[in-house]
């Protein structure tokens, strides 16, 4: 497995924000998830759904949308792992 970050991100409050990245292997197990890094506060900060596009018989697209649950502007990193 790896892992690492791919990007960072701000939304201000209630904002919802669409984000992608390209050129990943179609064979790869790609698995996505946000964490915020301001304000860190107990309850869910962010929400986000991932959508796949292939380019071709080999690459990929993900096109990642995020939500800001808070009312206040949160920061936050786009963090991958790669499964196989």
């Amino acid at each position: 497995m790896y892992t690492n970050v791919q990007f960072t991100g701000s939304l201000a409050p209630q904002q919802s924000r669409r984000w992608f990245t390209f050129g990943w292997s179609a064979s790869s197990h790609v698995v996505w998830y946000m964490v915020p890094t301001s304000p860190q506060v107990g309850n869910p900060q962010v929400e986000w759904d991932v959508a796949v596009e292939r380019a071709d018989a080999s690459r990929c697209t993900y096109w990642l949308t995020v939500k800001n649950l808070t009312a206040q502007t949160v920061t936050f990193e786009g963090r991958y792992a790669v499964l196989n």
